[in-house]
């Protein structure tokens, strides 16, 4: 794997996201995360997954540039529901995930975070979906997950006005679970998932099972439908406009 590495700690799996300089999500690094839940499933001795990023950031979005790449919005649709599946397996995944996140989880980020059972963060972190910023909508169910913590109108403001909110605001919106001093972060994390390590392996499969019940059909509908429109939006003007306003650092002239 190149870009996602892991370690035992006690029966703690440290998952490590390694993609500097801002750890962003290019289908490549989606497939290594696949690849380390299918390994750290087998191991019997790990009962939490810890999650976080190496360097400044959790994740700060997804890779743009690779957007350029793909030739249609077919593609692009594909692309969205390959990570939603990926993302989905974390958020039904066996054992706990818990997700340290400092520096910045925005975007493809925010929405791996999102799937994650528990966050954490640092107090200055910056959690957000700008991706109308770039003239395109969430594809990796950010759109669907982010009201279930947040409620509709947050959600709305998020998505709408592309700003992020602090780690710190994150936990009074229900985003966060608990907001911490960046240096103590990870120890925090670790403390929390040596806790939970110490419960039986078949309830916290249970419960997990059982949060998952609160997802309706209605939620499976909408991350269907968000991927179809990535890809609609992904064949517009605006996006390729969005997209190369990015690339050349410059505010980006939407036409409609």
């Amino acid at each position: 794997m190149a870009y996602i590495s892991w370690k035992r700690e006690g029966r703690t799996a440290e998952v490590l996201i390694q993609r500097p300089p801002a750890n962003a999500l290019s289908s490549a690094l989606i497939t290594d995360v696949e690849r380390a839940f299918n390994e750290i499933e087998q191991d019997e001795e790990v009962r939490v997954v810890l999650i976080h990023g190496e360097g400044r950031f959790f994740s700060a979005g997804a890779d743009i540039k690779e957007f350029t790449t793909v030739e249609s919005g077919k593609e692009f649709s594909e692309l969205a529901a390959r990570g939603q599946r990926v993302f989905e397996r974390i958020e039904n995944f066996p054992k706990p995930v818990i997700a340290a996140i400092h520096g910045a989880a925005l975007g493809g980020g925010l929405e791996l975070a999102m799937s994650c059972h528990i966050r954490l963060v640092s107090e200055q972190a910056k959690l957000g979906l700008p991706e109308l910023s770039l003239g395109l909508v969430p594809g990796f169910a950010g759109s669907q997950r982010l009201p279930r913590y947040v409620g509709t109108a947050k959600a709305a403001e998020l998505l709408l006005t592309s700003e992020p909110i602090t780690g710190t605001e994150a936990v009074q919106w229900g985003l966060a679970n608990q907001a911490y001093p960046e240096e103590e972060l990870l120890s925090k994390a670790r403390e929390m998932a040596a806790k939970i390590s110490l419960k039986s392996p078949v309830s916290m499969k249970a419960a997990i099972e059982l949060l998952n019940f609160s997802k309706h059909a209605e939620y499976y509908k909408g991350a269907e439908r968000e991927a179809e429109l990535f890809g609609e939006v992904f064949e517009s003007q605006d996006a390729k406009e969005g997209i190369s306003a990015f690339i050349e650092k410059r505010e980006p002239q939407f036409k409609g």
